[in-house]
């Protein structure tokens, strides 16, 4: 079961560091424009320009990173000790969980009112990562 909950979470982490990076690249898909992929990735008020390509890849990065901890958690990359992953991990997992738990904030609402990402936020992006937060908690801690 840890396997293939470890195999599915380095997936979708590497699929969302796909995206990240093709952003990076001021590739605007899903979206037809920079304008679009705005409204529906990021949300913030006002905001109808995407993030700098440094900060795309710095994401794209750290779920990378996220991506191979968890596949030396389940044995499939090599890392001397299994305790520094777990912690890392541990940690991704806490932020993952904080940013799904944001979505159902009145705060984050006010900073993200703008549409389509609200509705997505709470629809999709929200429980996705609660879902991965989550995934990642139960492999830090096995």
């Amino acid at each position: 079961m840890t396997l293939l909950v470890g195999i599915l979470l380095a997936l979708v982490l590497l699929i969302i560091a796909g995206l990240h990076a093709l952003w990076g690249l001021r590739i605007w898909w899903p979206a037809t424009d920079e304008r679009a992929l705005a409204l529906l990735s990021a949300g913030f008020a006002g905001r109808v320009k995407m993030p700098p390509p440094l900060a795309c890849f710095a994401v794209a990065g750290a779920l990378t990173g996220a991506a191979s901890l968890t596949l030396s958690i389940i044995g499939i990359l090599p890392f001397g000790t299994l305790l520094v992953p777990r912690i890392l991990l541990g940690l991704a997992a806490l932020v993952f969980l904080a940013r799904g738990m944001a979505a159902y904030t009145a705060p984050w609402a006010r900073l993200t009112p703008s549409q389509p990402f609200r509705s997505l936020d709470r629809r999709v992006y929200g429980p996705l990562c609660l879902a991965i937060g989550l995934g990642l908690l139960l492999l830090a801690t096995d």
